[in-house]
């Protein structure tokens, strides 16, 4: 699911965005799938849209039932999205953002209505699955919108412009680092947090497929990197601290069809949080985008110099869409190239578990959480260098990285 990060100082701005309900054009009649975990933000999200006039939410659907008054009293609550589908007409949009598992199911069904569809991230979890969702999507002709919240940055057209303009050079690579951390109450917070499969069912709750998925989307999409056709070959180094079936400390190597390295260095036992960040690598210079703040540095010859963007919501872009044709964000069928990644961790051997000796917990109980020992560095290194864990040599780096057999285009 996504990330809520990436307001500015609490707000955001939006371009196109979708004018408040008239006469002719009635608020957007919307269907809510998961009320709770990151359903909150949506939730919250959309009683600002509903206060603006622009969407009405008429259902909400989840095995447990919203907390009073999260939404409105005109609004229906359901156990599950058969039984919305069954007592709603005339939807507009429905939002799942529900466990990673259950989107492909959710949102087949509700494609199968004739309504477009916002999809929390990672769109589904195999890349069988993204194939069924994208042909039942261009059926429907219907709209499908993919919650990487990061790429309605407006940072994202500052970067192509520098990188059009030269700024920066060459572009040589890119590299995307995460260092974050995870206690063992988050590994407890749901049955299907860091798993890979629950049930034969596959979920690839990893910190690359879910966590930091955005890390991964918006080194893909600065990098041009948007279907499957677009990535020539990649590799993935997978390990775990964590007692966990996922990967919580991994790098992912890619190479473009245009030749452009991308390296995505990630943890969730680090010894603090930071914002993630992906540097852009030029031959006179480099950017760096700290996508959950939209602020991009650049440092070149001449200096340094930072900005602060807004950020356009993802919900208004779509309905946007809907209602004069501005164009989609975060697509479906953009989402083709960062779902060959998660194939890739899907289809991975299980990751290598770290040696207690270079693992350190830190906090008591639940709120302990696993510290890999140098993993800032090697983060760092690993990102800088284009290198995997064992290519640096680091002691407790005992895989070898793992060369993913594309699918015939």
């Amino acid at each position: 699911m996504g990330t809520p990060a990436g307001t500015v100082a609490g707000t955001q701005s939006i371009q196109n965005a979708p004018a408040p309900a008239t006469a002719e054009r009635p608020a957007a009649k919307v269907a809510l799938v998961g009320v709770h975990g990151f359903g909150t933000h949506h939730l919250r999200n959309l009683k600002r849209l509903q206060a603006a006039g622009v969407v009405d939410l008429v259902a909400v659907a989840d095995p447990t039932p919203p907390a009073p008054g999260s939404v409105p009293a005109t609004t229906h609550a359901h156990p599950g999205l058969p039984e919305l589908l069954a007592e709603t007409s005339g939807l507009d949009l429905i939002i799942v953002a529900t466990p990673i598992q259950t989107h492909a199911p959710l949102g087949l069904a509700a494609l199968a209505t004739a309504t477009d569809l916002y999809l929390e991230k990672p769109p589904v979890a195999s890349l069988a699955d993204f194939n069924r969702l994208r042909d039942a999507a261009a059926a429907s002709g219907r709209s499908v919108q993919i919650g990487f919240q990061s790429l309605g940055s407006h940072a994202l057209t500052a970067i192509e412009r520098l990188l059009a303009d030269g700024t920066i050079g060459t572009l040589q690579g890119i590299s995307a680092t995460g260092r974050w951390v995870r206690d063992r109450a988050y590994y407890k917070r749901s049955r299907w947090a860091g798993k890979r499969t629950i049930d034969g069912v596959d979920v690839v709750d990893g910190v690359a497929t879910n966590p930091l998925a955005h890390a991964v989307a918006t080194a893909l999409r600065i990098a041009g990197a948007r279907t499957t056709a677009d990535i020539a070959s990649l590799e993935t180094e997978l390990y775990r601290a964590n007692p966990i079936e996922s990967d919580d400390t991994s790098v992912i190597r890619i190479r473009t069809s245009s030749g452009l390295p991308i390296t995505c260095a990630l943890t969730l036992c680090a010894t603090e949080s930071v914002e993630p960040y992906v540097t852009l690598q030029g031959s006179a210079g480099t950017a760096v985008f700290h996508y959950t703040e939209d602020r991009l540095t650049v440092e070149t010859a001449a200096g340094r110099s930072e900005e602060v963007f807004g950020r356009d919501d993802l919900t208004e872009n779509l309905l946007a869409h809907r209602n004069g044709g501005t164009p989609l964000l975060s697509p479906l069928q953009d989402s083709g190239a960062f779902m060959l990644v998660l194939e890739a961790i899907r289809t991975a051997p299980l990751p290598a578990p770290i040696d207690a000796e270079y693992v350190r917990w830190e906090g008591e109980d639940d709120a302990a959480h696993a510290v890999v020992t140098g993993i800032e560095e090697a983060l760092e290194l690993a990102g800088g260098q284009h290198a995997t864990f064992s290519g640096l040599g680091l002691p407790w780096a005992t895989s070898a990285p793992h060369a993913f057999h594309l699918p015939a285009s």
